[in-house]
């Protein structure tokens, strides 16, 4: 009896990890199958398309173009008289704010009211990075012929963005795992939609992240602060995402086209109470050890060095922050103040 129970018991087991087995593998392929048909940010792609908006998808009052860039609609012919200028970057380009504050947008306006027929074609994707740049660059930039490229390099994440994409390339083998991944973060730290809103109004003071979770993000992104590091690592990263835009600078030059590197600080950088926050949680025992403008320095060294023109908004953005919030609360990106901020610097030295 005894034998016959322990027989059924295993054969029950045996047909359910079955029928596991079967199930994880057919919703394997579906999933990958659906991303073929209907490519989403949840699944690895080595292109940069993974965050890539979907077209004429809603954002807040605005609805994304043709292509899934947040702005409107364009020719691949340019229209006679007018100064193209193509703004490449990942989400800080794309933006949190609606499309009439994104800084690329004020820029337009700002260029067209000083009495330059200009046109700026919003090209960010949410998630690229230093070798994405050249990649849309190459792949559907330079055939609409801009007069400048405008490259918003985020020192936040740009160094890392190359190491990042290797990682996940060998580390998201599953789909499955990935979408329950994705769904544990969205319900455990986000308070609010982040890309593609629709139906609500936008609030500039209302947090992304939970504090905490941006806190912790923060802290474990500051190795690139640290003073003499021992590793060197850091400085390997830098050297790598530098390559990637010395190439770029390289096809500009070769079709004519003028290069400026907008270097786009990261909160703790300007945020002085954040700061605080920072050295506390990452060295206490050492409130020296962060160097905050490193990685700048070290950015600018190296543009220098290759004559590639660039505008180093953290200066300014020190000054300011002490007066007003340029990011939006317990999130990486700029809020209104911030984008308007950007483009009147970006307008300043584009005129000079």
């Amino acid at each position: 009896m005894q034998k016959t129970k322990l027989k059924a018991s295993t054969k029950i087991l045996g047909q359910t990890a079955l029928i596991a087995l079967i199930t994880f593998i057919m919703s394997e392929i579906t999933l990958r199958i659906y991303n073929k048909i209907n490519p989403s940010f949840v699944f690895y792609d080595s292109s940069y398309n993974r965050f890539r908006g979907k077209p004429n998808a809603p954002d807040y009052d605005f609805k994304l173009n043709s292509q899934g860039f947040k702005d409107l609609e364009f020719t691949v012919e340019k229209p006679a008289g007018i100064n193209r200028i193509l703004g490449i970057g990942d989400s800080f380009a794309y933006g949190v704010v609606p499309y009439q504050y994104n800084y690329l947008t004020v820029l337009e306006e700002k260029l067209n009211k000083s009495g330059q027929k200009t046109e700026v074609i919003n090209m960010g994707i949410p998630g690229m990075g230093p070798r994405d740049y050249l990649s849309i660059l190459v792949n559907e930039g330079l055939q609409l012929k801009p007069d400048r490229v405008i490259l918003s390099f985020y020192i936040g994440n740009d160094f890392l963005d190359n190491y990042m994409t290797a990682h996940l390339r060998t580390e998201e083998k599953s789909y499955i795992i990935a979408l329950i991944k994705s769904l544990i973060k969205i319900q455990t730290h986000y308070q609010g939609k982040v890309l593609n809103p629709t139906n609500i109004k936008y609030q500039d003071n209302q947090p992304t992240l939970d504090e905490a979770k941006y806190l912790k993000d923060t802290v474990n992104k500051s190795n690139m602060f640290v003073r003499n590091p021992a590793d060197g690592i850091f400085k390997s990263f830098v050297e790598d995402a530098v390559q990637d835009l010395i190439k770029i600078k390289q096809i500009a030059d070769s079709q004519k086209i003028p290069l400026t590197i907008v270097i786009i600080p990261d909160e703790v950088q300007v945020n002085s109470q954040l700061q605080q926050q920072v050295k506390t949680a990452f060295a206490p025992n050492d409130p020296n050890l962060l160097d905050f403008e490193l990685p700048n320095r070290m950015l600018t060294e190296r543009l220098q060095q290759a004559n590639i023109d660039y505008l180093d908004l953290l200066p300014e953005f020190i000054v300011a922050s002490k007066k007003t919030p340029l990011y939006k609360p317990n999130d990486t990106h700029w809020n209104i103040a911030g984008n308007r901020l950007a483009a009147e610097l970006i307008t300043q030295h584009l005129n000079q």
